[in-house]
């Protein structure tokens, strides 16, 4: 039997159903997390073998000496893995120092996890990518922007979605940005980006240990995460009814470009909606970064409904098996609505429900963790036709104010 460590098994909540798939396929699994046992979901006990409790995650000592001694009890350690983003690292530290060899290495992380050093591996894949600079003093990041021109895009070089991330319009917001991260974050590398007209197109797949696509999906978010966090808006993202080819050839080519091997992957793109000298004509489709894990949140699920499927079982075939027999049914467009909290709306929670019903898969609150890119309060739902998921969001979105 493979045994297999699960970081984090608890979040996010529905990250239970990867486990109860591998366990479902004859795997040993073993989860390690920071919240109590008594306190995790029913169905993530039922799915896991055993389950070592730390005091926290962020404790390397700790999580090393969970490690050791699932393999001092149940032998080798055939995987380890987190599907998150957050603990990419901790994850490869952990599979270095113990020789699991089934994924990403420490030396691997900077190309995986530091924006600037992902556009030589798309250059190499032939995807055009946003010119750049690292931020360094005034002067520096003034004689980047007389070549790109205001406005620019600054956030941390290895940072998380959408955290921490501006848009610097002139000279003023420049310095104001200088001296707050001068005083709060002066070790942090940043990088600096032209801006890109653009809306958010995604290539989620499941690749197989041949860097070979088993499953493919996608989605779009018409709406910048930067400012959906940064104006605390209202989030709306959906999967698309068919992924558009251009955005398969760039997913595929980036695969190979980054070596991806039995992973989940969810690669952003921008699909520019004008035309821009220095990087090409609308619609064109322009590298923005890799995230070498699914999607966030619920979006498995959204993809899901979207293609009458389960990938949490083609992932855990894939692990297992190397491959899948899971079937794919009808497509749909699976739409995204996530309420902010305090907002005035011209359709109440219950209004929305009666009207929708039909079309409803999920209805949630969303955690205070997840809920500054996705709201407060998400509904899910699917739609035969792009025109009904537009009309889907403008009740849910529209305001009194």
């Amino acid at each position: 039997m493979k045994n297999f460590i699960f970081i984090s098994p608890n979040f996010p909540t529905n990250y239970w159903q990867f486990c109860y798939e591998l366990k479902n396929n004859g795997m040993n699994v073993l989860g390690i997390g920071d919240q109590p046992y008594d306190e995790l979901l029913p169905e993530l006990k039922e799915s896991l073998n055993e389950y070592y409790k730390v005091d926290s995650l962020e404790n390397y000592d700790e999580v090393y000496r969970a490690v050791a001694f699932f393999i001092f009890k149940y032998g080798r350690i055939d995987w380890l893995e987190s599907n998150n983003e957050y603990w990419l690292e901790r994850d490869a530290a952990l599979r270095t120092d113990f020789h699991i060899t089934s994924g990403f290495q420490t030396s691997d992380i900077p190309r995986i996890k530091y924006k600037s050093k992902m556009k030589e591996y798309y250059q190499k894949a032939g995807i055009t990518t946003a010119r750049y600079h690292l931020v360094d003093d005034f002067e520096g990041c003034r004689k980047f922007i007389d070549e790109v021109g205001y406005p620019v895009v600054v956030k941390p070089d290895n940072g998380v979605g959408a955290s921490d991330t501006h848009k610097l319009s002139n000279d003023q917001e420049l310095q104001r940005f200088l001296n707050i991260r001068g005083s709060c974050h002066p070790d942090v590398p940043y990088i600096m980006e032209e801006f890109v007209h653009a809306e958010v197109n995604s290539y989620d797949a499941i690749i197989d240990a041949n860097g070979n696509p088993i499953f493919e999906a996608g989605n779009v978010t018409p709406m910048s995460i930067m400012d959906i966090v940064n104006d605390r808006d209202n989030s709306i993202y959906y999967i698309v009814k068919d992924l558009p080819e251009d955005t398969r050839a760039a997913g595929r080519a980036t695969v190979k470009s980054f070596g991806v091997k039995s992973r989940f992957v969810h690669f952003e793109f921008f699909r520019m909606t004008e035309d821009q000298a220095s990087m090409g004509e609308k619609g064109k489709i322009v590298a923005l970064e890799v995230n070498m894990r699914p999607c966030g949140g619920f979006t498995p699920d959204m993809i899901n409904f979207a293609r009458s499927t389960n990938v949490y079982k083609i992932w855990a075939d894939m692990i297992a098996f190397g491959g899948t027999d899971m079937p794919v049914g009808e497509h749909y467009y699976c739409a995204y609505a996530g309420r902010r909290d305090g907002k005035s709306f011209v359709y109440s929670h219950e209004q929305i429900m009666q009207k929708y019903q039909d079309n409803m898969m999920m209805v949630e609150r969303i955690p205070d963790a997840l809920a500054d890119a996705m709201g407060n309060q998400m509904y899910v739902a699917n739609f035969s036709t792009k025109e009904e998921m537009d009309r889907f969001y403008a009740d849910v979105l529209a305001v009194t104010d």
